[in-house]
């Protein structure tokens, strides 16, 4: 019998899993692909407590809107009858409040800078090589009023414990003379970073095993044998794990998986594209956020990515063209990008997106030895030093470093 079973060889569940065999524990991470393969690979690779503001501030809606039937757009909703994302699309609605707002930048922004703070350590304790670079992180704005706008969060991030600095147009072109004219401001977060994600798993992962870590690939879940409040083994295609404890790290399929327990996660898949290509020339080597159309460019010393859109399609699979041609046009509003060859990756994923924009990391109340972690939206790189850390202190009964009460799941009776 393991000591921890994991469900889940993403990100989240490769750090937890790490933390947690360095604390002598004998873990075993179920993946139903290979480690790493789900939103862990394609992302932008960006570090950002510049992204603890939630999707969830008071007007997004209006936007929202407009954009929900554009296939094109930066959010885009697809049309059908789904009873489960109408649920969360109206639980999402009820936190666009100022109140919920602060609070969920809050919480997010404490996981963010303390997972901010452990990458390098971390790195040189297990001899991780993912790139890892502390250039800061580049928000461009083509629309006056969007970018002062934008400029009215920085006391906000000021409080946080975020640094920002807003450019102008003549500074933006001086330090980037790779940007359109149509670039007028920006906002420059130097405390952010950026790795290569899929470095970082396989970092992760090799660690993890070295430490006596064991991962079941290819394996789905396919139930659970239970006891009264106890569950006793994951039923699995590969046969049942027994397991003291269980933690639940699956991404978006975590509702899939806690609905086999009789528990209801508050989460939607969002659907996310990247493409990829070798080392190109002209590309700025610092990452970049092209604010008004939602597309992350991250330059590494061997390629480059375009990356993000949100789409929710529930667990339809494939690549949507539309969206790609989208990243690509939306980057040529802002970039001179030079003519882009056939890329050498083109990607898509689903983001773990909780209804309340904060991460779902805790005990169950349901099960006596069920645990999440879970719920990162796009945020999950970002985030899993400080997730990996506040779940081994849960587990082992020691005192978190941050308060865990923003994150736990008996805000939503799981």
């Amino acid at each position: 019998m393991d000591d921890v079973v994991i469900l889940g060889g993403g990100v989240i569940g490769l750090a937890s899993a790490l933390a947690l065999a360095h604390e002598g524990l004998q873990v075993r991470v179920l993946e139903r692909g290979e480690p790493g393969c789900g939103a862990s690979h394609g992302n932008c690779g960006t570090i950002t407590p510049s992204h603890a503001p939630p999707l969830t501030m008071p007007g997004i809606l209006r936007h929202a809107l407009g954009w929900m039937l554009r296939r094109d757009a930066p959010l885009y909703v697809r049309p059908g009858l789904d009873i489960d994302r109408l649920r969360w699309l109206l639980g999402l609605a009820r936190h666009v409040n100022w109140r919920d707002f602060h609070a969920a930048a809050a919480a997010r922004a404490i996981l963010l800078i303390q997972s901010r703070e452990r990458f390098a350590p971390m790195f040189k304790k297990y001899g991780i090589e993912a790139g890892f670079e502390e250039k800061g992180v580049m928000f461009l704005f083509k629309d006056q009023q969007v970018w002062k706008q934008e400029q009215t969060q920085v006391a906000m991030l000021n409080d946080l414990s975020i640094a920002v600095e807003p450019l102008d147009s003549a500074a933006l072109h001086t330090c980037l003379p790779g940007l359109t004219p149509a670039v007028v401001g920006g906002l420059r977060y130097p405390g952010d970073a950026m790795l290569r994600p899929e470095r970082y798993v396989a970092g992760l992962e090799q660690a993890f095993l070295h430490s006596g870590g064991k991962i079941a690939r290819e394996t789905d879940v396919l139930g659970f044998r239970t006891s009264a409040r106890h569950i006793d083994s994951v039923h699995c295609s590969r046969g049942d794990y027994p397991a003291k404890r269980v933690l639940l790290a699956a991404g978006a399929w975590s509702p899939l998986l806690a609905r086999q327990l009789g528990l209801r996660l508050p989460m939607q898949p969002g659907k996310g594209y990247s493409i990829t290509w070798g080392k190109t020339a002209g590309v700025p080597d610092i990452p970049l956020v092209l604010k008004e159309r939602s597309v992350c460019v991250t330059a590494w010393a061997d390629g480059f990515r375009l990356g993000s859109t949100m789409e929710f399609s529930g667990f339809r699979e494939g690549l949507n063209r539309t969206r790609l041609h989208a990243l690509r046009r939306g980057a040529a509003e802002y970039l001179k990008l030079p003519l882009l060859g056939t890329p050498s990756e083109e990607w898509w994923g689903w983001r773990p997106m909780s209804v309340d924009e904060v991460p779902i990391i805790g005990p169950s109340q349901r099960w006596e030895n069920l645990h999440f972690a879970t719920a990162h939206g796009m945020l999950g790189v970002s985030m899993s030093p400080a997730t990996a850390a506040l779940v081994a202190d849960q587990f082992v009964g020691r005192t978190p470093d941050f308060d865990p009460t923003p994150y736990d799941p008996a805000r939503f009776g799981l």
